[in-house]
């Protein structure tokens, strides 16, 4: 069992959906059900915080149902929905009430949201926070959706002082236009070349957005935290601003840390996503910086899309949708990674359970084995290897880069608040709850 102090043979005791207590392994209650672990792992249920479920208005994209249904297979027992590529994306109160009221129609696990921050939504932000969200997310460059522009730093120095009143949290996508444009006009390589799109997206995009949210966040004094970071050069950049007393933080996502850009094949558009995934080197560099604890977590950024859009006919790197979809396979994939380097299995409830939950603010209930923490668990096999066949993954489009990867790590029985969801391949009914912070109560969501 992966408690929070300690690794070991513990029990852990459940009333009412709540850990009651933790104790020696040989203290059992002789009056309940009693669930016998074996040899494997007891962990904190994951949390993710970076998940597109892309519902309503491109359900067919993905959606709750498939999303959470995934998540469950994969040991997440709380993931937090990204604003957009919904349609309305979640930038004002009726498009959040909008989203509350798809996400009713039946989740696996317990789902939160975050708002946007778009250019002119200022004055949405605080009733966004009332009903619920737990932070707000900005795009630095186009976002691959009109519903969702990108903001300027004209628009955050607009943004920021509410967002700050607020005590919100901004998430950042950042990378500037400016050097991807640079760098684009400069591309003379075929659009099937990995090579001709790692050029299109170069590390200066991130770095130089990076050092303008350490410059605003230490201004307006807005907890910043910056996503799917790719380029290990802004480590260093992070680390310098945290010693400083900026309130900034970052997390990275498994496929950074499992590909590199030197083994991926012409025209195989199921590894595009922005920003890109880099060198060996670059890899092995976010590792270190996982290791010194500049990077805070690992998230999945679940990106689907309708295979098409992929355009695994032309290969066209340039022109394919960007995004991996990795939802239920985040476990293994760091948890394979990660121990080859030496990492414990304390490190890896920190990335992927307890961090997570703590930069939503649900660390009361979420992310850790203890009393009073919601029953949220996963026992897991850190032995058993598998090969991944695409076909047999839950979210709704069977396409993926870790397809025919060999993993370690097999995700056995995930319990919600102390009721088995998943059991080895089958599923209870959805009860989820929907994460908000609503005045008026709702069926099918939990008020924190």
């Amino acid at each position: 069992m992966v408690l929070p102090d300690a690794v070991g043979a513990h029990s852990v005791h459940i009333r009412d959906g709540v850990i009651d207590a933790v104790r020696d392994y040989d203290d059992v209650a002789g009056d309940c059900e009693l669930i016998d672990a074996g040899d494997a792992v007891v962990m904190p249920g994951l949390v993710d915080t970076h998940v597109h479920i892309n519902s309503p208005g491109r359900t067919e994209w993905e959606g709750f149902e498939s999303a959470t249904r995934a998540a469950a297979a994969g040991g997440v027992t709380t993931l937090v929905d990204m604003p957009l590529n919904s349609i309305p994306a979640t930038t004002t109160l009726a498009a959040f009430d909008s989203k509350i009221e798809d996400a009713k129609k039946g989740c696996f696990v317990d789902v939160g949201f975050w708002g946007g921050v778009v250019p002119g939504n200022t004055g949405e932000l605080a009733a966004m926070q009332l009903a619920g969200a737990v932070g707000f997310k900005c795009f630095l460059v186009p976002s691959g959706v009109d519903e969702f522009q990108y903001v300027t730093e004209e628009h955050l120095r607009e943004a920021m002082p509410e967002l700050s009143r607020l005590d919100a949290l901004l998430i950042v996508h950042a990378e500037l236009p400016g050097p991807i444009d640079c760098c684009v006009s400069r591309l003379d390589g075929p659009a099937r070349d990995y090579s001709t799109f790692l050029a299109s997206r170069p590390r200066a995009a991130e770095n130089e957005a990076i050092e303008l949210m350490i410059r605003l966040s230490r201004e307006f004094g807005t907890r910043v935290h910056i996503v799917h970071l790719s380029s290990s050069e802004a480590v260093p950049l992070l680390r310098g601003a945290r010693s400083a007393g900026v309130a900034i933080t970052a997390e990275t996502c498994p496929h950074y840390l499992h590909f590199a850009a030197e083994e991926i094949p012409d025209g195989a558009t199921e590894f595009k996503c922005c920003p890109p995934i880099r060198e060996h080197e670059n890899r092995e560099e976010l590792w270190r910086g996982l290791a010194a604890g500049t990077i805070d977590m690992i998230v999945s950024d679940h990106s689907p899309c309708p295979a098409q859009m992929k355009l695994a006919e032309t290969g066209d790197f340039l022109a394919a949708w960007g995004g991996i979809a990795s939802l239920q396979l985040r476990l293994p994939i760091v948890w394979t990674e990660a121990r080859r380097r030496g990492f414990t299995l304390h490190d890896l409830a920190k990335w992927l359970c307890e961090n997570p939950a703590r930069q939503v603010r649900l660390d009361s209930r979420k992310g850790s084995i203890a009393a009073g923490r919601d029953a949220d668990l996963v026992i897991w096999n850190p032995d058993a290897e598998f090969v991944i066949d695409a076909t047999s993954l839950h979210h709704r489009h069977k396409i993926t880069p870790y397809h025919g990867e060999t993993l370690t790590g097999v995700v056995q029985k995930t319990f919600l608040r102390g009721k088995k969801i998943y059991d080895d391949g089958s599923f209870a009914s959805p009860t989820g709850c929907l994460i908000t912070k609503g005045t008026k109560d709702t069926e099918g969501t939990k008020k924190i």
